[in-house]
């Protein structure tokens, strides 16, 4: 039995004047474009920023791991803590551990990067490091809230729903925001939540903690006629 066409291939394979079929909905949408309405998914001022690109990686590598070069806690390796144990702990209070990677400095700018990362080094001068950040709340739920929405202790939108707020989507049709499998714990929906803005710029979530990566999609999104280097090919060419 032969698959079905999409409706990618069938516009593609179709005569030239069928393609007016979609022409009338692509043309209002760039006509649209300029008109600043949150119903558009604009935002209602005009923005500085062209685009931001923010990911956060839960359970990425240690900071002295990668790009927070520390002398110091290397030559004190193995000593006890300069500084009282705190009153209540998880689990034993180790002594001071230094990093195993060696660090060089790359580039005109002199960053401090890892051996971890070779092809990253090259692209040194094109980095901006923010090495000044710093947290009030040492347990990893408070600590996450804080970084996704400046506060541990009320309820606040997250970075992604302010970006989203702040400079819309030129895609109505696709999320300005998505969130790949989130943990429930940690802060929970708060990290991609928007409090008090419009629903419309909470983070779309994807998968959870605990699923397959190939699992994480969103199922109408996914052809079941079509295998993905199909949809790849649909999609580039």
């Amino acid at each position: 039995m032969p698959l079905p066409l999409s409706r990618r291939r069938m516009l593609m394979g179709a005569a030239t004047g069928f393609g007016s079929l979609a022409l009338r909905s692509i043309m209002a949408e760039e006509a649209m474009d300029n008109i600043h309405d949150s119903q558009n998914g604009l935002p209602h001022f005009v923005s500085r920023a062209k685009r931001v690109i923010f990911l956060f990686m839960h359970g990425g590598p240690s900071h002295i791991d990668t790009f927070d070069h520390k002398p110091l806690l290397k030559r004190d390796h193995g000593k006890p803590l300069p500084f009282a144990k705190p009153r209540v702990q998880f689990a034993k209070t180790g002594n001071l551990l230094a990093s195993p990677w060696e660090f060089k400095q790359h580039g005109q700018s002199g960053h401090w990067v890892s051996e971890l990362f070779p092809e990253v080094a090259k692209q040194s001068d094109k980095l901006c490091l923010l090495k000044s950040i710093h947290g009030s709340n040492e347990a990893h739920g408070g600590a996450l809230l804080k970084m996704h929405t400046g506060s541990d202790t009320f309820v606040r939108p997250s970075m992604g729903a302010w970006i989203s707020y702040g400079l819309g989507t030129e895609n109505k049709n696709l999320p300005a925001f998505i969130t790949l499998q989130p943990t429930l714990g940690h802060g929970g929906v708060q990290n991609f939540g928007t409090a008090f803005l419009p629903s419309k710029h909470q983070g779309v979530r994807m998968g959870h903690r605990d699923a397959s990566i190939s699992d994480v999609g969103i199922p109408d999104l996914i052809s079941s006629f079509s295998d993905t280097a199909e949809q790849e090919r649909d999609l580039f060419y």
